[in-house]
């Protein structure tokens, strides 16, 4: 029976237009089409003596004069009905949420969409995509109602390029007009490189849920240890105080109530602290399946266009540090009671009480929410005269740099900056730090280990072009973050102190816009493998990425004292 309806199926179809015929006509070899289709076919060939069979090319001459095949036209028109009541509607056609193909007359569900043809087709008319040359080198892809995003608005042309620049996705036009001499590449090249920062991302991840489900092991372990030790302590206190019924009874009960009392805390504090490992390792796990399901996308510009909205990771609980806590000592300390009863009950009684340590998880505290929490953590940095571009000028003890017309006759110094007028602190960052930058003008604002490159012009020595170094740069009405040579624009009021958290155990580092009140700008989550410095990029009037002429209005940023 299927055979029969493949076979009725190519007998009914017109094979120039895929679909079922329409005033259908046959030639002189047998073969059927619709009547417009055929004509229109043979109208191209007019200037030819011959005419052809589309299918098996044989020839005519003259044109055969065709006329509309009665019994082939009501035998169409039955398998229409035929198949209106056979096909489920929710199966064939599509319905308001589905993706239509663009070439039914009555839309049937798409299959597949094109990102050549910008088209969606079903089943049937996607065959062409399968058995054509031409078209099989298309690139087709899940059924999507947003192909219109990947039209240029300007150029009414398919985007298939990526500006690094302005971080947008351009036409082959837009390349040659508005962004002529940025930094373009294909979107293909892009996805590429943001997806190994995903799959960087993805690893992170499920590293963290490695050593968040080791420490739930740790601390189920733990309890299980609580609970014996606890449980053997009651059991020998019972035993020497069953000696003293009628002197210790009362101090036996103490003694049980109050092992259980520090029981209970104890293992309470442990389950408190399992629940929050428990649902960080299902957080990171949704997070893991969310980059998983973006990694998989397989339009381009879709990935790039979900690619920012992504929610950043939430900060991740430190590793815990487990002092074991027995009761053994309870134990010694009763027997000990026990020996020296008498002598003790006839002058003094002699209280006994736990010598268990507790359990300490050295849980780090909650990240900073407002300035006043921030300053906690403030620290008092200086600059390192020996680093600072010879056309900076330190000055209040240190802690400001100026951008001057003239160099300054700092003695050579192999930690200077030779080209790129940067300077590092003094003093390396570790744990939890705060600090604040009031700027003037354009600068950056970095941290960067000490191992950055000094000499020279390439992109190993500029803060934020390398993977030794993280940068904001803080222009007059706008910010952007810039690390290992890639550019995201940061959204955010502009103020001219910026304020800059390090967590670095926890491998956090967060900019802030520090006005009236303190707004995230850019926060990054990595793991930091040597000790940072904080970091000032000072640019001039005018400045295009060359620090030999500079107009005496330079940029300046000091580091604040905070109270």
């Amino acid at each position: 029976m299927a055979q029969k309806g493949v076979q009725l199926d190519q007998e009914t179809s017109c094979s120039i237009c895929l679909d079922l015929l329409k005033d259908p006509v046959t030639t002189p070899c047998g073969h059927s089409y619709c009547m417009n289709c055929i004509k229109s076919h043979w109208d191209e060939e007019d200037c030819k003596s011959s005419y052809s069979c589309p299918q098996c090319r044989k020839t005519f001459t003259p044109r055969p004069v065709l006329l509309k095949s009665t019994m082939l036209a009501d035998l169409v028109e039955e398998l229409k009905k035929t198949r209106l009541q056979a096909a489920p509607a929710d199966h064939c056609y599509a319905g308001a949420e589905d993706v239509t193909c663009d070439v039914c007359e009555r839309k049937l569900k798409a299959h597949k969409s094109c990102l050549q043809c910008l088209a969606s087709y079903c089943e049937k008319h996607l065959q062409l995509h399968y058995e054509s040359e031409i078209f099989k080198k298309h690139k087709l892809v899940e059924p999507s109602k947003k192909l219109q995003e990947n039209i240029c608005s300007r150029h009414d042309e398919v985007m298939k390029m990526f500006c690094r620049t302005d971080q947008q996705l351009i036409c082959s036009l837009c390349s040659v007009d508005e962004h002529k001499g940025h930094d373009t590449v294909s979107a293909a090249a892009e996805r590429a490189q943001r997806q190994r920062e995903l799959e960087g991302s993805r690893e992170n991840i499920q590293q963290r849920i490695q050593d968040r489900e080791k420490d739930v092991k740790l601390l189920q372990q733990q309890a299980e240890a609580i609970n014996l030790s606890a449980d053997k302590a009651v059991e020998d206190s019972e035993k020497i105080f069953t000696e003293l019924i009628r002197l210790l009874e009362k101090r036996s009960s103490d003694v049980k109530q109050q092992v259980r009392s520090q029981q209970k805390r104890e293992v309470s504090g442990v389950k408190e602290l399992q629940e929050k490992l428990e649902q960080e390792i299902t957080e990171l796990k949704r997070k893991d399946a969310e980059l998983k399901k973006l990694s998989h996308t397989e339009d381009h510009n879709q990935f790039l266009h979900n690619y920012p909205s992504l929610s950043p990771l939430s900060q991740s609980t430190s590793s815990i540090h487990i002092h074991p806590l027995y009761y053994e000592d309870v134990t010694a300390a009763i027997s000990e009671v026990r020996d020296k009863l008498q002598d003790v009950l006839r002058e003094k009684w002699t209280n006994v009480s736990l010598t268990g340590t507790e359990v300490d998880f050295l849980l780090p505290p909650p990240e900073p929410k407002t300035r006043a929490e921030f300053l906690k953590y403030s620290c008092e940095i200086t600059l390192d005269p020996n680093t600072a571009h010879t056309w900076q000028l330190l000055s209040e003890g240190n802690r400001k740099a100026t951008l001057m017309s003239q160099q300054q006759s700092y003695s050579s110094h192999p930690d200077r900056f030779t080209y790129w007028c940067q300077v590092l602190s003094r003093e390396g960052l570790t744990g939890r730090c705060y600090w604040e930058v009031e700027r003037r003008g354009r600068v950056s604002v970095a941290v960067a280990y000490k191992n950055i490159s000094r000499a020279g012009w390439s992109n190993e020595c500029r803060f934020g072009r390398n993977d030794k170094s993280w940068a904001l740069d803080c222009n007059n009405n706008k910010y952007r973050f810039c690390y290992n040579k890639v550019q995201t624009p940061v959204s955010g009021p502009v103020s001219s102190r910026v304020g800059v958290y390090l967590d670095h155990s926890a491998g956090i580092l967060s900019f802030y816009s520090v006005s009236e009140t303190m707004t995230l700008l850019h926060r990054v989550q990595t793991t930091f493998t040597q000790p940072l410095y904080a970091g000032l990029w000072l640019y001039g009037s005018g400045y295009s990425d060359l620090w030999g002429l500079f107009s005496t209005n330079g940029a300046s940023a000091e580091l604040c004292k905070l109270k």
